[in-house]
């Protein structure tokens, strides 16, 4: 994705020649397939062009060496290679590097991550934080009865999907990890510190895994970001009597920073070194509130773009295969992903930004559109889909609360005489940095509710394997149906004419809005 405020998506399916190779092993072979030369620029190569990153990705039949030398012949620099799944990323200054490194024989795509030089957020929050301020909180603390967290009262997300009464019967085994994808966790909040794992964290910046101590943290002063530390705080916040309280305060979070430093971007080599530790360390399930930067939707009739989506489909698939159920956000822009067509007018992000109209159904919002990845839109408190959520019949899987700020819940915050604090009493409560809590609304806040509903759903069912627990998902979750109005981003109730569907099934919601006391029963 690009910048804090963005957005976030998923499709329905891959053609099949690009999901059939996701699902195949990618184990190198040493075994000969072609001379030496085969493949091998035969000329000088440029190398006066801007330093870039990019993916190669293999096909499971030919030797790795000759790719490997192929990839020095054309000028370029392997920084690292994920040989399980056959994707090497590289780094050159050769202008033609993917065009000449295509025509080698053993690689299937080629494509620059980005289109901006390498430097030294595109997450889906819609808005910036709103942090909670200390007369907020003695409001709430006065308010909160028997058992609840100080500033629970202020949670209405966690009682909308019934988390509240869930967490009696079972708030989740510490036997279940949880990945953050995302900007970096603070590890060091009081309300997350006794639920971090510290051994499954990591930062991937640059697409090599970097375990020092705190790498997976937020980049500290004005080029940090707080957005992986709500999402850590909606998904195990600790019930320690302090703060808020997570949909799973039971089970472990780990953070797994992808966000670049200064502008934020997450791009393709770091996220996919993301989804590969979080299969390689015992991670059940990860959440994914973000886009992949550059482009908004990658459309395969782009070479760069098509070795993207080839490159995370191979990651998500590996790591569904390991064990990992994948949750990502469908995005702010209130797009309809199983329309005919949408105008991007924000692609590619990280220079110059053009205009396209592209099929939602050939070019796709990664991760969140990756086969076997859940899809999650957003709701407000009255059970609306959120003004700013995109949606689609048979795009959204399911549906939680992502705050609305014009949806406004009856708590201490929402009975406020103040507008601003009431429309902020309608976004959603979490940790952030420094020790503090805000209030942030979004698909990236709706997301790490069903991450933690999925993560009861591994604590209940520990056998369940991803694709089992993405069924239990849909079954535990409560449709309600094609509403009748929605809010739009004046805040006005308007005809809700773009649902599609019934109450089994349709676009705001997909097969529901998660529930947690469902999930534990």
């Amino acid at each position: 994705m690009a910048h804090l405020g963005s957005r976030r998506t998923r499709a329905l399916t891959l053609p099949v020649g690009l999901a059939l190779t996701a699902s195949l092993g990618f184990l190198p072979t040493s075994a000969a397939s072609a001379a030496p030369s085969d493949g091998l620029p035969t000329a000088a190569v440029s190398t006066n062009g801007p330093k870039l990153s990019y993916v190669v990705n293999t096909t499971p039949v030919h030797s790795t060496d000759v790719v490997r030398r192929a990839i020095a012949a054309a000028g370029g620099t392997i920084v690292t290679s994920h040989d399980r799944i056959g994707v090497i990323v590289v780094h050159s200054s050769n202008p033609d590097f993917a065009k000449t490194i295509r025509k080698t024989p053993g690689v299937e795509s080629a494509g620059a991550t980005r289109t901006a030089p390498l430097r030294s957020v595109a997450t889906t929050e819609e808005g910036s934080t709103e942090l909670l301020t200390a007369e907020e909180a003695a409001k709430a603390a006065a308010a909160a009865g028997p058992g609840q967290e100080p500033l629970e009262p202020n949670q209405w997300d966690m009682r909308a999907i019934q988390a509240d009464e869930a967490s009696k019967i079972n708030d989740g085994s510490r036997s279940v990890t949880v990945g953050v994808i995302d900007t970096g966790v603070d590890d060091t909040h009081v309300d997350l510190k006794a639920n971090f794992s510290k051994e499954q964290s990591a930062s991937c910046v640059g697409g090599v895994a970097d375990t020092t101590e705190g790498a997976w943290r937020p980049y500290p002063g004005p080029t940090g970001s707080d957005h992986g530390t709500h999402v850590a705080g909606t998904i195990a916040a600790a019930r320690n009597g302090i703060g808020v309280t997570g949909v799973a305060p039971g089970v472990k979070v780990a953070g797994i920073k992808v966000s670049e430093p200064g502008d934020g971007f997450f791009y393709t080599e770091a996220v996919v070194c993301g989804f590969v530790w979080a299969a390689e360390h015992g991670i059940e399930v990860t959440n994914n509130s973000y886009y992949v930067d550059p482009w908004y939707f990658n459309c395969q009739d782009d070479p760069d773009q098509k070795a993207l989506l080839d490159a995370l489909t191979r990651a998500t698939k590996y790591a569904e295969r390991k064990g990992v159920l994948n949750v990502a956000a469908a995005g702010n822009e209130n797009y309809d992903l199983n329309s005919d067509s949408i105008v991007d007018s924000s692609s590619p992000n990280d220079s110059t930004t053009g205009t396209r109209t592209i099929d939602p159904h050939k070019c796709f919002d990664i991760p969140t559109q990756l086969p076997g990845v859940v899809t999650v839109s957003a709701t407000g408190v009255k059970g609306f889909k959120s003004y700013y959520s995109s949606f689609g019949l048979g795009v959204v899987d399911v549906s939680a609360p992502g705050g609305d700020k014009w949806q406004i819940p009856d708590t201490p915050d929402g009975n406020s005489s103040d507008p601003v604090v009431r429309g902020n009493a309608g976004r959603v409560l979490s940790t952030v940095v420094d020790g503090k809590y805000g209030y942030k609304q979004g698909t990236s806040m709706a997301t790490p509710h069903v991450a933690g509903v999925a993560a009861l759903l591994k604590s209940t069912h520990p056998k369940a394997t991803p694709a089992q627990l993405q069924e239990m998902l849909k079954a535990q979750a409560v449709n309600p149906g094609c509403p009748a109005k929605v809010y739009n981003s004046a805040g006005q109730l308007i005809d809700a004419t773009t649902c599609k569907g019934d109450s089994k099934v349709n676009g705001y919601y997909g097969h529901g809005i998660v529930n947690a006391l469902n999930a534990v029963k």
